[in-house]
């Protein structure tokens, strides 16, 4: 098995790695959110723009993004535009969405980027090919808020990542019953067991899915995603209480059997 290492984080090996995300409206809550996580020493911190009231304001956007990139100087730092229609926050046409995602890999702030799967491969390939030569590491994700899709269009989703060429795949979705977590974490395992090489991230969301944050390590989830403050998606964890769990859960793998 191999893992993807940025600043030193190895995502893919060991204990799943631990992602904080700052979700301010307004420069204030931005920055000072940005010093809380700090103090935290998360694994990975993510900017989610499409919070930013102002996050199509180029200039005024990327010099909040060099205040946070200072404060969190060696700390892979993922920037994320959600759109609307994939539970983010702020609307965004195909245009405003290739340029926000282009100025951000342009910038030299960032190491890693998000892209939505759903964007359209005709969107988000030039976007991945772009990221390569900036040497910006690739998130291909997909959310949906409402449901869990069946077992093989999980897989086929999270294939579909691997085959244009994402660094790690991305899936979250949102559990109406028990058996669609378990339909996540078998997802999750095919694909795993499948490309071993590969990290990759999924969860299921909500409080009902939370036991996927936590035991992702068992099923092949290489990142977790908790919160400081406030959370950018249903089911996420404090940071020091999901810290904790997910190491009980490593330190047991690790245990040989009596």
């Amino acid at each position: 098995m191999s893992y993807l290492e940025i600043k030193s984080v190895k995502i893919g090996e060991g204990i799943p790695k631990v992602c904080l995300p700052i979700v301010g409206h307004t420069q204030y809550e931005i920055i000072s959110q940005a010093m809380t996580i700090a103090a935290l020493k998360p694994d990975i911190v993510e900017f989610r723009a499409d919070w930013f009231d102002d996050a199509f304001s180029f200039d005024v956007t990327f010099d909040i993004l060099k205040s946070v990139r200072r404060l969190l100087q060696y700390t892979p730092l993922l920037f994320t535009f959600r759109r609307k229609e994939e539970g983010g926050v702020m609307p965004a046409n195909t245009n405003e969405y290739v340029d926000i995602n282009t100025a951000a890999l342009e910038s030299g702030l960032i190491d890693m980027i998000d892209l939505e799967l759903f964007a359209g491969e005709n969107v988000i390939i030039p976007l991945l090919e772009l990221a390569k030569k900036k040497n910006v590491k690739t998130v291909v994700s997909n959310h949906d808020f409402e449901k869990t899709p069946d077992l093989d269009i999980l897989v086929e989703r999270l294939m579909r990542m691997i085959k244009i060429g994402a660094d790690i795949p991305k899936l979250a979705v949102m559990p109406n019953n028990n058996k669609d977590v378990l339909t996540l974490l078998e997802a999750t395992d095919a694909i795993h067991t499948a490309y071993p090489d590969i990290p990759i991230i999924t969860m299921s969301m909500d409080g009902r899915g939370m036991v996927s944050r936590i035991c992702g390590e068992i099923f092949g989830s290489s990142v977790t995603f908790g919160c400081a403050r406030k959370a950018s998606a249903p089911g996420q964890i404090e940071a020091d209480e999901l810290e904790r769990a997910i190491r009980i859960v490593h330190e047991n793998l690790l245990e040989k059997p009596v």
